[in-house]
């Protein structure tokens, strides 16, 4: 094994600590190779390895419900939704490449977790994201949101499908690191999904896809590490994307799983053919032996490390059934993509690494993964300084606006509440022609061909609640995730997240990633909603400040009838109005705080997870009675913002409103008020009695606001607003601040 000699110094170099290189050392029972020390520092890296995190997410409820496979086990989460089919979905994170290159960094975080799908033999059918960027004041901001967006939608409209939702908000904290989380749903036959396991003896490994090239080297441990002023330098680190050979791949990938040829099949993710060789014969309680001469290379001069650690894209690793290998070739030969033979499964437990007639690694493959012998930490906590600084603000010395029209009109104008039409029409929605709802509503909802049914999906946090109470935050994004689905007629199901946080070594950090997620494992086990898998993003850090804590929520509802989808907007005049819920004059980390008064202080509104589920259970039921014409939650910007959303969601018809809303102690308060658990609904006159009856005998508190129609939104007699102005800040402030 002659290559450079390694080191402790070298081994520091690559991101491992002392104790991991001399644990390193006693696994092997020698120093271990350049090649070696590549692979376990990507292996142990926290992007693969999970180090910091698993403990904790191992109390997550990750069984129940509907789910058939366990959070974990596979590429992706998946759940029952009956007719003999079941929904794959994950969400992972793509930051710190974009952060330097926005569009390939983007573009390869579509194509990433699209293959986590279909190598579990499902066919992708949506695509969601939900992305996070410093003020749209600064250059470098609307150099990154706008590389981000068309990275996005050239990946995913080359690919053929549909982007249906997601979420963008504007924040200081994410000035250096942007957030940038891809989602993707797809479905399969149950009984027909595809394993990432290696097993029998003498069974042939083979790479198939794209060639082999020194892009993405060390893109693992690069997504471990804080952005720096170094990071620029790492710009080999970020993957280059090409939509159309994902394409066919997915389509060869298909075509084999569907056969019954294959014992397994994964992705080439991050840490590459490390990954994909390690994780699977852990997995079957097998071993590899592979001949890196056998992997097609697009560059010349590539060495074992560079070729273990190599992260392009668009490849797979397949073990198939002995006996299949010409069938799998012609499959791919037919795609026209590369599929060679590059050594075969053993029963020895190693991953054994032959390159130009040398030895360049013998590792057990179990002491590389994740549940195996990849290290566990928990890291020390401490409940950060900041909190007891942010929660002394008396709400009642805020100065009471002067003018509430133009003081809503400003808050209105902000752009984490204005539509993000500037960004969802740069995506194809309606690809595949599933999409009965698209981007825009309080979840999108896709048709299941050959059913009556249809599913529900959303991506949610609001991280500035994170910030203020990590674990009622993070409760927060779970109910309000399950309230768009209802709002849109589904019945939630499952969850994935997507983690994004700081530094994990640092206890401030910790101690709000270890609050989120006894947050969400609450929330998901009241709402039986389990937790199919996700990511975890830590050394979300630049050098002046770390991310708000945001874990992502991405939620799958099913909508058991198609009659029964619900959309966001006032239907046509002469409707009645209610809002189902009670406010509590709520301003903690609210958008008027920020916005009017330049703070992010408080608490983070209140959940009470009882009176959320039974709300869920309220709204669907009239749904289901076919009592409601309408339905949109209250969240940012508080009750008012949410009425102006109803009357001008649906650009072809708006729908003016009289409302009337009870102020409680200050005008202010109760307007801009974030208070949760509050639906808005639509009703037509006649259905009146047997709406309220529904409600009364449910117990569900309930208010009549209004009546709609008309050309503008009127307020308590006192404040009108133009439905033409609104409309116009509503879907032309991100472009107008775009196109300057």
């Amino acid at each position: 094994m002659q290559e450079q000699r390694v080191t402790l110094d070298l081994a520091l170099e690559h991101g491992l600590t002392k104790e991991e290189f001399e644990r390193i050392k006693i696994i092997l029972g020698r120093v271990p190779t350049f090649t070696e020390l590549g692979i376990f520092s990507v292996m142990w890296s926290e992007h693969c390895s999970y180090k910091n995190s698993i403990a904790l997410l191992k109390t997550l409820p990750r069984s129940g419900g509907r789910l058939l496979v366990g959070a974990g086990e596979e590429n992706a989460g998946l759940v029952d939704i009956g007719d003999d089919l079941a929904v794959a979905f994950k969400i992972e994170s793509h930051n710190h490449p974009s952060a330097v290159e926005p569009y390939q960094g983007a573009a390869t975080g579509v194509g990433g977790i699209m293959r986590d799908i279909f190598t579990m033999g499902a066919r992708p059918i949506a695509s969601l994201n939900s992305l996070r960027f410093g003020t749209l004041e600064d250059a470098r901001t609307r150099f990154l949101f706008d590389g981000v967006v068309r990275g996005i939608g050239d990946y995913g409209n080359s690919f053929g499908v549909p982007t249906v939702a997601g979420e963008v908000y504007f924040d200081e904290s994410y000035q250096g690191n942007p957030l940038v989380n891809a989602m993707a749903v797809g479905i399969v036959k149950k009984g027909q999904h595809a394993s990432a396991t290696a097993s029998g003896v003498g069974n042939p490994v083979m790479i198939v896809g794209s060639s082999t090239g020194r892009d993405g080297i060390h893109g693992a441990t690069f997504a471990s590490e804080e952005i720096s002023e170094k990071s620029e330098s790492k710009r080999p680190s970020v993957q280059v994307g090409d939509p159309f050979t994902e394409k066919l791949l997915l389509e060869a990938s298909l075509e084999i799983i569907k056969n019954g040829w294959l014992i397994g099949i994964q992705d080439m993710g991050a840490a590459g053919i490390s990954c994909s060789t390690s994780e699977m014969s852990a997995k079957g309680n097998s071993g590899m032996k592979i001949n890196l001469n056998k992997v097609p290379l697009r560059e010349k001069g590539m060495t074992a490390y560079e070729i273990m650690l190599s992260e392009s894209q668009e490849r797979m690793l397949c073990v198939v059934k002995k006996g299949f290998e010409d069938d799998v070739k012609k499959v791919f030969e037919k795609w026209d993509l590369h599929c060679e033979i590059i050594g075969f499964v053993t029963n020895d437990g190693l991953l054994d690494i032959d390159y130009e007639g040398e030895k360049k690694a013998i590792i057990p493959a179990y002491e590389l993964v994740l549940g195996g012998g990849a290290p566990v930490y928990i890291r020390e906590t401490r409940k950060p300084g900041y909190l007891e600084e942010v929660r002394k603000i008396d709400f009642a010395s805020l100065p009471q606006p002067e003018n509430i029209s133009e003081t809503f009109l400003k808050v209105f104008s902000s752009p984490n509440i204005v539509s993000k039409r500037w960004v969802y029409e740069q995506y194809d929605s309606m690809v595949r022609t599933n999409t009965i709802v698209g981007p825009g509503c309080d979840a999108a909802v896709i048709y299941i061909k050959g059913t009556n049914k249809a599913l529900a999906m959303k991506t949610d946090c609001n991280s500035r609640y994170v910030y203020l109470n990590p674990k009622e935050g993070t409760k927060l994004a779970v109910a309000e995730s399950a309230r768009n689905i209802v709002c849109s007629g589904g019945v939630p199901l499952a969850i994935t997240n997507c983690l994004n946080f700081g530094n994990p070594y640092k206890p401030e950090m910790y101690w709000q990633f270890k609050e989120a997620i006894e947050g969400m494992g609450e929330a998901c086990k009241f709402f039986n909603t389990p937790v199919t898998g996700g990511n975890v993003s830590f050394y979300n850090e630049s050098p002046n400040t770390a991310v708000y804590p945001t874990p992502t929520i991405g939620m799958v509802g099913l909508v058991e009838k198609l009659e029964n989808v619900t959309t966001s907007f006032f239907k046509e005049e002469d409707d009645l109005i209610y809002i189902l819920g009670e406010d509590f004059e709520e301003l903690g980390g609210s958008e008027y705080l920020k916005i009017v008064h330049g703070k992010v202080a408080g608490d983070s509104p209140k959940i009470d997870l009882e009176v959320e589920k039974k709300l869920h259970d309220s709204v669907l039921s009239l749904i289901g009675k076919k009592l409601i014409k309408s339905a949109h939650d209250v969240s940012e910007g508080g009750i008012v913002a949410a009425l102006a959303e109803c009357c001008i969601m649906n650009r072809e018809i708006l729908v003016g409103a009289s409302v009337n809303i009870s102020i409680k102690t200050r005008e202010d308060f109760s307007l801009f008020s974030e208070s949760q658990s509050r639906i808005i609904v639509s009703i037509s006159k006649e259905k009146k009695a047997v709406f309220e009856k529904t409600l009364d005998e449910a117990k569900q508190p309930y208010y009549y606001l209004g009546i709609t129609g008309g050309r503008v939104l009127s307020v308590n007699d006192k404040y009108n607003f133009d439905l033409e102005n609104l409309s116009d800040i509503y879907y032309n402030t991100i472009s107008r601040i775009m196109n300057a």
